[in-house]
């Protein structure tokens, strides 16, 4: 389904200030930012990147996207659409936050981030950062254009366009079938061997003598004596980790009880915020003003200096507050994960036990039947005894016919293992799609005046013929060509996400294209290809304002004002 992007804000991340930038994502068709070096222009790029996939798109670290001054509650909100649902993704650095909204109601927190963040990619944004860095945006800094990519990571990127991941995941699912159906033919194996070793003794019973017979049951009973030690054993191991899980349970804090703290600290944090915001604002008040917008009378210097006083005393205390209750928070959460590491050792604790138990179930089966056996042994040897042969007989019957199934069961499993492989539906998938692939990139070169006829094989390596119809790479050509080759391969990539509704967007952000290597006819070219277009809102970040200014819907201008990045105003024009 398509995801329609509305709006994205941050604050205290890189050189923004505490108060929030915000950016309505879909009010323009085409967006100019512009602005200074280091104004802070392309920071709209990793505050997407990050709110989405906690990854920043610049190489940087993580730690270094907090604003230098602040050094805390760095904070994004990205809002979209995803069919009838409305989303919101909350995600911040110190204290660190990831929280998922949909239709204004928070979704259950997955224990551990990483699977959070998995469940978001798989079942929201059905794409993850490598795909979204290819379709939506191009940035002449850290970006890496698909013709630079691996084999391995184009082909990641082309199974989720074509949206044929789910192959990948049911081929790591066979792989376990597989696995299960071996662990089964052996055991049948097993068992058909263990049938066998029975009826030929049964066959051979007849012919023992009382000496014969009396030696079976010795050898019965020394089998029974090994298996009740190792009975014995066992439940002496599963005794003592019992011990261990009362030793591990003793004075555990309640993990609910925990969370609950954290979340009434949490909210004791945003109340002290929003109150430190407050009182900040209303010392501003007074340093900006000499007259009250109440009454209109002049304010005194001596009431002045009183209130900021205040006010000041007021944000320390804040200030300190919030200090010791984020160091409260430090340490509940490290209580937290103490707490969960605890509770996930007494899983292992009792799933250890659990297999003690089931080897201690297995040990008592077969002194049950060995003491079968050794009953029957006992018993006047006057004739054959054909029950039991009948047993085994039957017993035989039905372990062939599951081996049987078992074994057609495999070779279905094979059949499945070789259509699953790279090499099988997914490779025809792509084969059905590399010519598509090909003639849209082809199209959107010559729609920018870039005659060459590209090709790109099903093992992802291109060929680029160009100049006399000589054979040409991608490293062969100018900078300014290779953009013309990225952004075809961009405009590809949309059109055939568009087309499998596996990855359609309305967002589409370019940073500098215009400023490094496209040329004057490159640029003009490149225009006109984006207002063809449809439901697309494309931002263009970039050093020529004075140029491109006439050529755009909506301008955002950034500066840097007090050290720290703000939007000047956005204007129609």
């Amino acid at each position: 389904m398509a995801i329609h992007f509305e709006k994205v804000r941050w604050k205290n991340l890189l050189s923004t200030g505490n108060a929030f930038t915000e950016v309505q994502l879909d009010a323009s068709p085409n967006t100019l930012i512009i602005g200074s070096n280091g104004a802070g222009k392309s920071t709209i790029l990793d505050a997407i990147c990050f709110g989405l996939f906690g990854k920043p798109f610049r190489k940087v670290k993580k730690d270094q996207l907090l604003n230098s001054i602040n050094l805390r509650d760095a904070l994004v909100e990205i809002d979209f659409k995803v069919g009838g649902s409305s989303y919101m993704i909350r995600r911040g650095i110190k204290p660190n936050v990831f929280e998922i909204y949909r239709d204004g109601i928070m979704l259950d927190q997955l224990a551990a981030a990483r699977d959070q963040q998995d469940m978001l990619e798989r079942n929201i944004l059905r794409l993850n950062i490598k795909s979204f860095t290819q379709i939506v945006i191009l940035g002449s800094a850290s970006f890496l254009p698909f013709m630079q990519l691996s084999t391995s990571t184009r082909r990641e990127v082309i199974e989720d366009l074509l949206d044929i991941r789910m192959f990948s995941t049911m081929s790591s699912l066979l792989k376990e079938r597989v696995s299960n159906n071996k662990h089964e033919i052996v055991s049948l194996d097993k068992e058909l061997s263990s049938i066998d070793d029975m009826m030929a003794v049964q066959k051979a019973r007849d012919e023992y003598d009382e000496q014969i017979r009396a030696s079976n049951i010795e050898n019965i009973n020394v089998n029974i004596e090994r298996l009740q030690k190792d009975v014995e054993a066992q439940e002496i191991k599963a005794a003592n980790i019992d011990d261990e899980i009362v030793m591990a349970s003793k004075d555990m804090p309640d993990i609910a009880v925990l969370r609950e703290r954290m979340t009434k600290l949490l909210e004791l944090e945003k109340s002290i915020n929003q109150n430190r915001n407050k009182t900040n604002r209303s010392m501003q008040f007074y340093l900006d003003n000499d007259t009250c917008s109440t009454c209109s009378q002049t304010i005194s210097e001596a009431f002045k200096l009183d209130k900021i006083e205040t006010k000041k005393k007021s944000i320390i205390d804040f200030d300190q507050a919030l200090i010791k209750l984020s160091d409260n928070i430090d340490l509940l959460n490290i209580t937290i994960k103490d707490t969960n590491d605890k509770l996930k050792e007494i899983d292992k604790l009792h799933m250890k036990k659990t297999q003690i138990l089931q080897s201690i179930a297995a040990d008592q089966r077969e002194i049950k039947t060995l003491l079968r056996q050794i009953t029957d042994l006992s018993k006047p040897q006057s004739k054959p005894d054909f029950n039991i042969m009948n047993d085994l007989t039957l017993r035989l019957k039905v372990t062939n016919e599951k081996k049987i199934a078992a074994l057609k069961q495999k070779e279905l499993l094979e059949i499945a293992s070789v259509i699953l492989r790279d090499s099988g539906i997914k490779s025809r998938i792509i084969k059905q799609y590399i010519p598509i692939i090909n003639t849209l990139v082809n199209k959107y070169l010559a729609a920018m005046d870039f005659f060459v006829k590209f090709d790109l094989n099903e093992s992802f390596e291109e060929k680029i013929l160009s100049r006399h119809r000589d054979d040409f790479t991608y490293d062969s050509f100018s900078e300014g060509e290779k953009m013309r080759i990225d952004l075809a391969l961009l405009f590809t990539w949309r059109a055939i996400a568009k087309m499998k509704n596996s990855a359609s967007t309305n967002l589409l952000i370019l940073d500098e294209v215009f400023d490094a290597s496209l040329d004057a006819n490159g640029c003009d070219e490149f225009l006109k290809l984006m207002q063809t277009l449809d439901n697309t809102n494309t931002f263009i970040i970039s050093h020529k304002g004075e140029i491109l200014q006439d050529k755009f819907k909506n301008i955002l201008r950034f500066e840097k004002h007090k050290n720290f990045s703000r939007i000047v105003g956005d204007s129609e024009v």
